[in-house]
């Protein structure tokens, strides 16, 4: 009787934790948001140095603009992949009502979180405290909600579900990279940079 009592009482808190993790995801969405717009401005900037550097025939000059600007759109696509992976978690955190939907949605969650922290930490340092303060949030509704309600976790399939998710938000990225910065000029870059910006 006590524990079917515990478990009655325990999902509010858990609910309320996982409406602040969505709160702090939020937050660092905008934040990306504006680093998105920071990185197009740049990526502006350099793309018009190219341009000039090209119109003079300085090719060395429009090389070097080639290879910052490759690094720049890099760090966007990274950007814009988070930042779309963070608004599918967001989407799902919004719509748990049980625990055993805190166990199949989180454990994903978690799992993009952590994959995607180093890449944020270059591109956005000031961020690095919300990120980890969001994964711990959500792995502690985690470990919670599998003690309180006697779940098992299935990693396999959470790791599965984050690539998904990942992938997903990979794609979506690269179609508005496409859609957002202009083409670099033919035979400024070199295999290996149009290798990388592709990848």
């Amino acid at each position: 009787m006590d524990r079917f009592r515990d478990t009655l009482r325990t999902p509010t808190p858990l609910k309320s934790q996982i409406e602040q993790a969505n709160r702090q995801i939020r937050v660092l969405i905008s934040q990306l948001d504006s680093a998105v717009d920071r990185i197009k401005q740049r990526d502006s900037t350099i793309f018009k140095g190219v341009v000039t550097a090209l119109a003079k025939h300085d090719t060395q000059h429009a090389a070097v603009y080639a290879n910052e600007l490759t690094e720049v759109r890099k760090m966007g696509k990274m950007v814009t992949q988070a930042q779309l992976a963070l608004e599918q978690i967001s989407l799902r955190l919004g719509t748990i009502t049980d625990l055993g939907e805190i166990a199949t949605t989180l454990a994903p969650a978690v799992s993009v979180i952590r994959s995607m922290k180093d890449g944020l930490r270059t591109a956005l340092p000031e961020a690095d405290r919300e990120i980890g303060e969001i994964s711990g949030l959500l792995s502690s509704v985690l470990v919670d909600a599998s003690t309180t309600g006697g779940l098992s976790l299935n990693f396999g399939a959470a790791n599965e579900d984050a690539q998904k998710v990942m992938e997903e938000a990979a794609a979506v990225a690269e179609q508005r990279m496409e859609e957002s910065f202009p083409e670099i000029p033919a035979g400024v870059l070199s295999e290996r940079q149009q290798e990388d910006l592709s990848a």
